[in-house]
């Protein structure tokens, strides 16, 4: 199959060319836009009960005053407030009621802090809009508007909450996104033109995959319309890394193999069919891998995960059909002047250092499959200590971002739950005025949870059929304890709702809860299916049902190293309550989809050493000697890459960052250069049960052109060996 596609692209390498340029062209000018939701509570599906607690407000109290903005004031020497600063502070607030800016819909003053030292204004927007961008943009006409009525005044004004978070987390993605994408750029070309010593190659992958991303953001925007997923603004960050690095490895694989079959006496074109036919099953592997991948996590509970795990498919498929199309085109167009002006890709170098890896482990597998496996090992056991923080704003921006401030402010100044109350919904049950002389028994009962720092009744609905008790807990909404102490809140108000009624416990503790909930359901369900699919492909490609078990096995190993590693660096060393909660199951999907590449491009290559004719082990030294080269190579690339999403300068992409690169700098120099070669060298032949893809097959009758391939194949073999 791999050889009529490269014969096909490589004879028609115009009118592949075309046929990209129009489908770019018809599908961006086309592609809907794709706003972003920073709301957390849209990550969640209706069956959670925060959810169900915020439907319930909704239709109990549609006119509830929930802050979506809060203004912060305090002197700007740092004392009390006067009570010319107060009066300040009401001006200010009823001048900016008036104003009647979009989706703002009440401005009411905010109680002094217990210390004098700060007041504030909330604002109240629409709630259907919460997340939206128009509330970001809002948020950025309140911010201005505040601080020009605060001129003159001995007043600093600083504008947070939900709103003022959103716009700062949308002002750092797009700064985040500039220096992925320019740090992207810089890795990739330089370590090309180190490689290659080739301007136009280390140029053509860049412009090649630019075409690829906007055709790739496109489908997103279509899929994402289509099946009504949510939008993250993180996602655009990943989706650069993505394109960029799996898209710049599938061009070295598809490179390294052109020039092979050059050294091996091919002409040009013919070289080019050869490279796809050799290297076309590794990559479709792989990518199938990470696109399997990618797409289990449709199954995750969690809005964010089931629209990037679309997105990222989409963006590898799309990545694959260009490696198999659009790039053999372009190359074969260009012929051998692709490598101008070096001239180094005539003959093949020595490879010495690859070659005395291959034949370190040639001679000690055991040794080396000992080594690696233990260190491994080792770097997992931080996976014991690993802690989860749901504070997603801040994880996704700097604490210097205005609305960071205030909140952290806010912590200080009043309690440390005030900025996002708890709150607790007594319904009836059969639709009857609720009984209200058990409302002061049941706050109290409430007030009395650990972690709890205050509990009243604050509002009944119209009908008298829903009450509103507003808990505050002593911990801010994000922290473990926070969350801890809803849960206790939902026990006790679940267990003393009075007969006939029930409760539902609301607000962003609550949500936090829920998101845990989901995120421990995922690794249940995400994790499984996502190991299967990828064994499942391996075992297709490889014909065995025994080298798939140990592959997976390493590439497990490897996620438990990178896991335990990030816990290191970031919660122990720094002295943090813990990781973004999402970074496992990315990390998993990441370090084990794009990990298992590197293994197939390896345990491949290791198979068309064993049919040579080579017995295992030095089937297993000359295949780390040839395809070393292309996995550190690519491997270095791809782990750069996304070390670049540590320039964003916040906590979720510098975490992300990290892991990841660090996961796939692990995958490729540790598993796939020692670990995999050595363990497969140390089975056997039983590696490849039932299937035995390793035995020495005759030539297949496949026209001319491919018996002169096998022939150059096993001459050029016989030179290498």
């Amino acid at each position: 199959m791999f050889r009529r596609i490269g014969t096909a692209v490589v004879r028609h390498p115009v009118w592949t060319i075309v046929a990209w340029l129009i489908a770019a062209v018809a599908i961006v000018a086309t592609a809907p836009s794709l706003p972003s939701n920073s709301d957390e509570s849209s990550f969640l599906p209706k069956s959670y009960e925060s959810i169900q607690a915020a439907d319930l407000q909704q239709k109990a109290f549609p006119s509830a005053f929930t802050p979506s903005a809060i203004a912060l004031y305090q002197r700007t020497d740092g004392g009390k407030l006067s009570a010319a600063d107060l009066k300040d502070v009401a001006r200010i607030t009823t001048e900016l009621g008036g104003k009647h800016i979009d989706q703002v819909q009440k401005v009411v003053p905010g109680p002094p802090s217990k210390d004098g030292k700060y007041s504030m204004t909330l604002v109240q927007m629409d709630s259907k809009q919460a997340g939206q961008p128009a509330q970001a943009d809002a948020a950025k006409v309140l911010r201005a508007d505040v601080k020009q009525l605060a001129k003159g005044t001995d007043l600093e004004v600083k504008l947070g909450g939900s709103a003022a978070q959103a716009l700062d987390q949308q002002d750092s993605s797009k700064r985040g996104e500039a220096l992925i994408g320019i740090g992207t750029f810089v890795i990739i070309l330089v370590t090309l033109l180190i490689i290659f010593r080739a301007p136009i190659l280390a140029f053509l992958p860049l412009v090649l995959i630019g075409v690829v991303s906007a055709i790739a953001n496109g489908l997103i925007a279509y899929a994402t319309k289509l099946f009504g997923l949510q939008a993250n603004s993180s996602v655009s960050s990943i989706l650069i890394v993505v394109l960029f690095g799996v898209g710049t490895d599938y061009f070295l694989f598809l490179m390294f193999r052109y020039r092979e079959r050059l050294r091996a006496g091919d002409e040009p074109k013919q070289a080019m069919i050869n490279a796809v036919d050799r290297v076309g099953e590794a990559i479709a592997s792989a990518a199938g891998a990470v696109i399997i991948a990618f797409l289990a996590l449709v199954l995750s509970t969690l809005g964010f995960l089931k629209q990037m795990g679309p997105a990222l498919a989409i963006s590898v498929t799309v990545t694959l059909i260009a490696g198999l199309t659009l790039i053999p085109a372009v190359v074969s167009l260009i012929g051998p002047k692709v490598f101008w002006p070096s001239k180094s890709w005539q003959q093949e170098p020595s490879n010495a250092r690859f070659a005395a890896l291959g034949r370190s482990v040639q001679r000690r597998p055991a040794l080396t499959a000992a080594v690696s496996g233990l260190i491994l090992l080792v770097l997992s056991l931080g996976t014991l200590g690993y802690k989860a923080t749901f504070d997603l704003a801040s994880g996704s921006m700097p604490k210097t971002k205005e609305s960071m401030v205030v909140q952290d402010r806010m912590q200080t100044a009043y309690s440390a739950g005030a900025a996002a109350p708890t709150d607790v919904y007594l319904s009836s049950g059969d639709g009857k005025p609720l009984d209200r002389s058990a409302f002061d028994a049941y706050a109290a009962k409430l007030g009395a949870v650990d972690g709890v720092a205050s509990a009243r009744m604050s509002q009944v609905n119209k009908a008298g059929t829903t009450a509103d008790f507003t808990v505050t807990l002593k911990y801010e909404a994000s922290t473990d304890k926070a969350i801890d102490a809803v849960g206790r809140v939902r026990d006790v108000a679940h267990a003393n709702a009075p007969d006939g009624t029930e409760a539902v416990v609301g607000g962003m503790s609550s949500i936090y809860k829920d998101i845990d909930s989901a995120v421990n359901h995922d690794y249940r369900t995400v994790f499984p299916v996502a190991a299967l699919l990828i064994m499942v492909i391996l075992g297709l490609l490889l014909r065995s049902v025994v080298a798939p078990w140990y592959l997976i096995a390493s590439v497990g190993l490897g996620f438990g190293a990178t896991l335990g590693a990030t816990v290191w660096i970031f919660q122990d060393a720094q002295n943090k309550p813990g990781l973004m909660f999402m970074l496992p199951v990315i990390m998993y999907l990441f370090v084990v989809a794009i990990g298992t590449d590197y293994n197939i491009l390896m345990i491949a290559r290791l198979r068309e050493e064993a049919r040579e004719g080579r017995e295992p082990r030095e089937a297993a030294g000359m295949a780390l000697r040839h395809a070393g080269p292309t996995v550190a190579a690519a491997g270095f690339i791809l782990a750069a890459t996304f070390a670049t999403m540590m320039l964003a300068g916040n906590a979720l992409l510098t975490e992300m960052g990290f892991a990841v690169s660090f996961g796939i700098a692990v995958a490729a120099f540790v598993m796939a250069m020692f670990f995999t070669p050595s363990l497969t060298a140390l089975i056997g032949h039983a590696a490849w049960w039932p299937g035995h893809a390793d035995r020495a097959r005759p030539a297949v009758d496949a026209g001319p052109a491919a018996a002169a391939d096998d022939d150059d194949e096993y001459q050029a073999a016989g030179r290498r060996g």
